[in-house]
């Protein structure tokens, strides 16, 4: 998949169904991503706030594209392109 070559981030927390969902997508599609527990981590939650003016989660960002929570159909898509 061409998105290896993109840097892909999630904000998650541990109990989030969604970030759940979206990592296990990511992991069936062999997507390498970096994540950050922003139940843990203040600074990254600063950062995840600041990138989409959301507080809620997973934010994932594909290269400089922010999308707020796990819509299949919108990463499909941003991992292509």
């Amino acid at each position: 998949m061409l998105a290896d070559m993109k840097n892909i981030i999630i904000y998650s927390t541990p109990t989030c169904v969604y970030c759940n969902a979206a990592k296990k997508f990511f992991a069936e599609n062999g997507t390498v991503f970096t994540e950050y527990n922003v139940a843990s981590d203040m600074q990254k939650r600063q950062e995840m706030i600041e990138k989409s003016g959301q507080m809620g989660v997973p934010v994932i960002t594909v290269g400089s594209r922010v999308i707020v929570g796990f819509n299949r159909p919108v990463l499909e898509e941003a991992l292509a392109n």
